[in-house]
C-alpha cells in the first residue's frame, strides 16, 4: 500500500516513560490519564493501551464519544468525562459505564430519572470553580449540590475536582492558594461526602511544581506526551530524568533545483533570492498542520543540520534552503519538521513560540492531520536517525 511521504511517529515507549516519570512524582496518588483530543494528537486508542500496560488507574476524554470509542475498544479503566454533559448524552454514560464531571445542578434529576428507569447506579464528580473561573460552579454552591446529589436516587458522587489557571507559572502564589481555597471549601461539606470520595486538581503543572495539589489523584494531559506546562522554560529547568518527547513528524523532499540570485520563492514572492540558491521542496503545507505562519520563519533539519523555510508555506508544499548544507541534498532525503535528527531537535515548544502559541495546539494539530505510525523500541531506538538524515528502513 502507498503510503504518505509525510509521517508523525510516535514512540509508546516515550509515553510510558514520560507515564512512570509523573507517577514517580506522586507515588502516593492514583492517575487520571488525559487522552483527550485524541490524545493531544498523538492517537487516544494507541496512547491509551499503553498507559493501562503502564499501570493508569482512570481516564480523562472531553465528550462521552471519546469514552464509547474507549470502552468499545476495550478500555475497563474508568473513564471521567470532563467538558461536555447535555441531556442527549445521559444514555451513553449508562450504556458505556462513563463517569461524568457535573458542573452544576441542572442534569442532576434527569441523570437520576436514567438511572432509576434502568435499576441502575451513576457515579458521578462535581467540577468545581475554586479559581480557574472557567467551567464548575461556585464554591458557595458545592454544598447545595452535593446536597441534591445526595438526595437523588441512583447518583453516587465519586470525586470532586478543580483545575488551575496558573499551575504553568511555578513561582505564583496562585496554584497554592487556590489548594489551600479547595480544601478549606472541602472540609467544610466533610461530613456529607463518602470516605472513599476522590479529590484530584493536579493538570501536569501541579505534578511537576506543586505537590501540594496531589491529592488522591493527579491529572496529567501535556507532560504525558513529552512537553512541560511552561514550555522551553521548564525543559531547561528541569532535573534528569527529563520527560521525552512522544511525536516527532518528518517528510522527504520531492525535490531540489538550482535557482539564481534574484528568483522569487513561492506565492507573491515574499522570499527574493539574494544569492545562486539550492531549493529544497516537499510535499507539506498547512492542510499537514504545518501554519502558514511559519513562512520564512520556520526551519527543519535535513543532513542533521538546520534549513530555513523560504517563501509561503502553502497548501501542500514548503520549501527551504539548503545552500548552506556541505553534503548534496537529493529527493528522498528526510525532512525533520519536529523532533531530533542526529544531533539537532525542534520541538514544539520553539514551533510553538513562532505561532505565538503552545506545545499543545502545535501536537494536536500536526497528529490530527496525518497519518500516525506507532513505535514499539526502547526510547532511544524509536527516535535513533542517522546524522545524515537518510530514511533508515532497518
Amino acid at each position: 500500500m502507498t503510503e504518505s511521504l509525510n509521517r508523525v511517529e510516535i514512540s509508546l515507549a516515550a509515553l510510558k516513560h514520560n507515564y512512570l516519570l509523573l507517577k514517580s512524582k506522586a507515588p502516593h496518588s492514583g492517575v487520571i490519564a488525559m487522552v483527550k483530543a485524541d490524545g493531544y494528537g498523538h492517537g487516544m486508542l494507541a496512547c491509551a493501551k499503553t498507559l493501562v500496560k503502564a499501570g493508569t488507574d482512570y481516564f480523562g476524554v472531553a465528550e462521552a464519544v471519546e469514552g464509547v470509542d474507549l470502552r468499545k475498544n476495550g478500555i475497563s479503566q474508568p473513564i471521567l468525562i470532563m467538558a461536555g454533559l447535555l441531556k442527549e448524552v445521559i444514555p451513553s454514560l449508562f450504556d458505556y459505564d462513563l463517569t461524568p464531571a457535573v458542573v452544576d445542578g441542572t442534569f442532576l434529576a434527569a441523570l437520576s430519572a436514567e438511572a432509576g428507569k434502568r435499576n441502575q447506579s451513576l457515579t458521578l464528580h462535581l467540577k468545581v470553580d475554586a479559581g480557574m473561573g472557567r467551567q464548575g460552579c461556585l464554591l458557595r454552591d458545592m454544598a447545595g449540590i452535593i446536597e441534591q446529589i445526595n438526595a437523588l436516587p441512583g447518583l453516587e458522587l465519586g470525586g470532586i475536582l478543580a483545575h488551575f489557571p496558573r499551575a504553568d507559572e511555578p513561582e505564583s502564589d496562585s496554584t497554592p492558594t487556590i489548594v489551600a481555597t479547595f480544601c478549606r471549601e472541602v472540609e467544610k461539606v466533610r461530613s456529607m461526602l463518602p470516605d472513599d470520595i476522590i479529590l484530584h486538581l493536579a493538570n501536569s503543572g501541579g505534578v511537576l511544581y506543586f505537590p501540594v495539589s496531589h491529592k488522591k489523584m493527579i491529572r496529567p494531559g501535556i507532560s504525558l506526551y513529552g512537553y512541560y506546562p511552561d514550555g522551553t522554560q521548564g525543559r531547561k529547568n528541569a532535573a534528569e530524568p527529563c520527560l521525552q518527547p512522544v511525536m516527532r513528524y518528518s517528510s522527504r523532499v520531492t525535490q531540489v533545483k538550482e535557482v539564481p540570485k534574484g528568483t522569487g520563492l513561492g506565492y507573491g514572492h515574499s522570499f527574493i533570492t539574494k544569492r545562486p540558491s539550492r531549493i529544497a521542496i516537499i510535499p507539506v503545507g498547512y492542510e499537514d498542520g504545518y501554519s502558514r505562519a511559519l513562512s520564512n520563519r520556520g526551519c527543519g533539519l535535513i543532513h542533521g543540520q538546520r534549513v530555513p523555510v523560504v517563501g509561503r508555506v502553502s497548501m501542500n508544499l514548503t520549501m527551504f534552503d539548503v545552500t548552506d548544507l556541505e553534503e548534496e541534498v537529493v529527493a528522498g532525503d528526510e525532512v525533520v519538521l519536529l523532533g531530533r535528527q542526529g544531533r539537532e531537535e525542534i520541538s514544539a515548544d520553539e514551533i510553538g513560540d513562532l505561532l505565538g502559541t503552545i506545545s499543545y495546539e502545535v501536537v494536536c494539530l500536526i497528529g490530527n492531520l496525518n497519518h500516525r505510525v506507532y513505535l514499539a523500541g526502547t526510547v532511544s531506538q524509536d527516535f535513533a536517525q542517522n546524522v545524515s538524515g537518510k530514511q533508515d528502513e532497518s
